[in-house]
This record gives C-alpha cells, sequence and structure tokens, in this order.
C-alpha cells in the first residue's frame, strides 16, 4: 500500500475499528446492564414470596395463640398473638410497596387485608369472650367454622399471591439467563475485536488494556453479584425449611385440638339427652295431670316448653350426625348416583303428600364417592329445596351434571338467599331465614359441606331472592 494511501486507509481503519469497538464496548455495557436489573428482579422476586410467607405466619401465629388461649384461658399463650398482631400491619405494607409496580397482586393484597382483619376481629371477640368467662359462646363461636373459612381464603390469596410471583420468577429468570448468554456473547466479540485491533494497530495497546480491565473489573463484580445471590437462594431455602417445620408441628397441634373438640361436642350431645328426657316427661305429666289447674295459659307454657325440649333434641340429633360424618371412614365405590336421586326424591315425595314437587334427574349418572355419605348430603340437599319451595304453587328441583362447571348440581325454584350472606351458608346453626318462615336445626348444609370436604371436593352456591337457588359440589 502506497504511503499516501496508506495515511488515508489506516486512518480510516483505525476510526472505524474504533467505532465498532466503541460499539461493542456500549452494547457490553447494556448487556451488563441489563443482566444485573435482571437478577435484581429475580431477588425483588424472592422477596416477595417470603414476604408472603411472613405474613401467613404471622396469621398462623395469631391464630395458634388465641387457639391456646380459648383452650386454657392462660394469657402466656396470646404472646403469638400479640407479636402477630403487631408485624401483619407492617408486614403487609412492605409487601405492598414490593409489589407496587403489580395491580392484579395489589387488589389481591386489599382482599387479604380485609380477610385478615375478619379474622383478627373475630380471634379477639373470643379472646374477650374467654376473659370474660362466657365458655359457652365461646365453644358456640368455634363450632361455626367461619375461622376455617376465613383461614382457608386467608391461605387461596396466599397461594394465588405465590402462584404469581413464581409465575413471574420464572419469566425474570429466563431474563436473567438470556442476558448472562447475550453479556457473555457480547464481551467475547469485543475482546475479539479488541485483540484484532492490538495487532493491527499495536500503538494503540495501551487503550485496549485499559478496556480488558475494565471488563475483568466487571466479570468480578458480576461474580460477587452472583455469590450474594446464592447466598441469599441458600438463606430463603433454610427460612422455608423452617417455616414447613413449623407449619407442620402447628397442623398436628390443630388436629389434635379438633379430635378432643369432636369428642367434646360427642359427649356433650349425648349428656344433654338426660336432663331433656326429664324435662319432656315432667311437662307431659303436668300437661295430662295438672292441666286444669294451671288453665289455657299454664297449659300454652307448658306446650312452649315441650316444643323447645323437642327443638334442642333434634339439634341435638344435628349435632350427631354430623360429627359422626366427620369421623366416618371414607369408602369410596362406584354406583348409580342417578339412582339415588330418585329414591331420595321418592322419599320425599311420601313425606309431603300435599305439596306439588317435581323432580328432575339426569339418568345414567354414576360417580365415584362413599354412597352412605352422599346419601345423607342429597337428602339434605333436596329437602332443602324442598323445604324452601313449599311456599310456591309447584316446587320444582333438578339434579344433574353441568359439564360448563364440571360438577353436580341440585336447583329448586324456592325462595333463594342474599349472595352477601354466602358464606355463611356453609356454617352450623347459620340460618338465613326465621323459624317461623321455614323450620329446621341450621346442620343440613353444614353436613352437606363436611362429607363433601371429606372427599377432598368444594361446594358452592348461587341464588337470588325468591328466584330460587343452585348448590354445586365436587367430589375430588
Amino acid at each position: 500500500m502506497k504511503p499516501q494511501a496508506n495515511r488515508v486507509v489506516v486512518p480510516a481503519l483505525l476510526f472505524a475499528a474504533i467505532l465498532v469497538v466503541s460499539f461493542n464496548a456500549w452494547l457490553a455495557f447494556r448487556s451488563v446492564e441489563s443482566l444485573l436489573s435482571s437478577e435484581f428482579w429475580v431477588a425483588h422476586t424472592w422477596q416477595a414470596i417470603s414476604q408472603v410467607d411472613r405474613i401467613m405466619g404471622s396469621a398462623k401465629d395469631a391464630e395458634t395463640g388465641s387457639r391456646g388461649f380459648l383452650i386454657t384461658g392462660d394469657d402466656n399463650y396470646l404472646d403469638p398473638y400479640f407479636s402477630a398482631t403487631r408485624d401483619l400491619p407492617t408486614e403487609l405494607n412492605h409487601f405492598q410497596s414490593l409489589t407496587s409496580d403489580n395491580p392484579s397482586q395489589q387488589v389481591r393484597l386489599t382482599e387479604m387485608r380485609a380477610v385478615i382483619d375478619q379474622r383478627l376481629a373475630l380471634l379477639e371477640q373470643g379472646i374477650d369472650l374467654r376473659r370474660s368467662g362466657d365458655t359457652n359462646s365461646v365453644h358456640a363461636l368455634i363450632l361455626t367454622g367461619t375461622g376455617k373459612l376465613q383461614m382457608d381464603h386467608l391461605r387461596h390469596i396466599a397461594d394465588d399471591m405465590q402462584a404469581e410471583e413464581l409465575r413471574l420468577l420464572t419469566l425474570r429468570t429466563a431474563t436473567a439467563q438470556s442476558s448472562g448468554r447475550r453479556a457473555r456473547y457480547t464481551v467475547s466479540v469485543a475482546s475479539g475485536l479488541d485483540f484484532l485491533l492490538i495487532m493491527l494497530m499495536f500503538r494503540y495497546f495501551s487503550h485496549e488494556r485499559s478496556l480488558r480491565v475494565a471488563a475483568e473489573i466487571t466479570a468480578r463484580r458480576l461474580a460477587l453479584s452472583r455469590a450474594e445471590l446464592e447466598e441469599r437462594a441458600r438463606e430463603i431455602g433454610s427460612l422455608n425449611a423452617l417455616l414447613e417445620h413449623r407449619v407442620q408441628l402447628r397442623t398436628a397441634e390443630l388436629e389434635t385440638t379438633n379430635r378432643e373438640l369432636e369428642a367434646f361436642s360427642y359427649s356433650v350431645s349425648h349428656d344433654l339427652r338426660a336432663p331433656l328426657r326429664t324435662i319432656d316427661g315432667f311437662s307431659l305429666a303436668l300437661e295430662e295431670d295438672y292441666a286444669a289447674i294451671v288453665g289455657d295459659t299454664g297449659k300454652d307454657h307448658i306446650r312452649r316448653v315441650r316444643n323447645a325440649v323437642h327443638r334442642m333434641g333434634e339439634l341435638i340429633d344435628a349435632l350427631l350426625q354430623l360429627s359422626r360424618i366427620t369421623r366416618a371412614e371414607i369408602l369410596r365405590q362406584q354406583f348409580d348416583i342417578s339412582a339415588m336421586a330418585e329414591s331420595v326424591a321418592a322419599h320425599l315425595k311420601e313425606e309431603n303428600p300435599d305439596n306439588q314437587i317435581a323432580f328432575h334427574i339426569e339418568s345414567g349418572l354414576h360417580a365415584f364417592a362413599d354412597p352412605q355419605l352422599l346419601r345423607v348430603a342429597l337428602e339434605n340437599l333436596f329437602g332443602n329445596a324442598v323445604k324452601f319451595s313449599s311456599k310456591m304453587p309447584n316446587t320444582v328441583v333438578d339434579f344433574g351434571w353441568d359439564p360448563i362447571e364440571s360438577a353436580w348440581y341440585v336447583r329448586d325454584n324456592g325462595a333463594g338467599f342474599d349472595m352477601i350472606y354466602a358464606e355463611k351458608l356453609f356454617n352450623a346453626f347459620n340460618r338465613l331465614h326465621g323459624d317461623k318462615d321455614f323450620k329446621g336445626s341450621g346442620i343440613g348444609l353444614a353436613t352437606v359441606a363436611r362429607v363433601v370436604h371429606r372427599h377432598q371436593g368444594r361446594i358452592w352456591a348461587n341464588s337470588i331472592v325468591n328466584h330460587g337457588a343452585t348448590f354445586w359440589f365436587t367430589l375430588g
């Protein structure tokens, strides 16, 4: 190459090489910056997941402390409860700040705050009742099952939160990996071009060397960042293992407590029968032997006493049935559920000869479940449908399989209910209609829910007041 051409070409090549190297350096910087950003968001996602675990841990601490106090009356059991009530607002606010860029998580957090407030209010109510010595009210409060529904709801929200964060973790981890590959490729290309530039233009060696030093520093920083992330991941794994152990211990404690409560309920129900029989017997003797002495007002009082005794007896029977269903062993088998529904419907028609009842039962349906327990569930669902449709000129009850919901359904054209109170439907002794309108013990739907839950299924309902109701259930 001629000197004059060389004087033109060499600077041009040098300028082009400088441009190429500069562009690659910028691209490498952007790749490294993208990698650091991706790794930051991965760590941020783990923090959000861990924060959900902390919130659930505090909620369970409050639940455990309150239950310990309700059972023993010892204030020392309330330490976890008070700690949880202090920590929960801070933990919820921290999660809110961690997920401020995620509207769906903010909606779930609002719902979680509401459920936690309701649960803490119910726990505080139980504590106040226990301190006042009103053990009967405490027992009744526990038997409602509202606490379990609230905790199940809270776990469902927490599961949704963690599922959303895990989804984001998957995306961000993939982005971090892609950024790492891109950064390595970019740095390699830049280094190759720099080496070529050294060979062509030795006088620019010092400049190329400085770029290598910068790349090495960046690599060391990345290695340190990666080591810190790995250490944090190990810490999170250790915390998760500890939390899982604590959850297992507390679950075992709750199961023991539930078994003791069931035994207590069964014993009390049986012990109540003796005084009830005494009251019924003496009131009957008083009605038969002293009717002329007590007069019409006295006889009315006696009838009220006997009606109350019979009502108490029905409640005890319902409570015992619920207790038996809770303890009964599940023996699943394949059977014709349509035939079972026809049998239950025929029995209800015999019991209600004066009512115009039409049952529409889908034929040829089979289920894999415990026949005895499922019959109890159908008897209660059909019985409720007939009872709450009794004021209609014609009662219509439908039963079959809903392919859209993938569930069995029972539909009626009766009084229905306000969906505001839907969460109370499946709690024992929670009734949405007065005893004057529709007789009942308040145990039927609780019994159905217990049967469904024993089959690892779920039950839900939809209704409009005075336009009937539909109940869906699955069997696991």
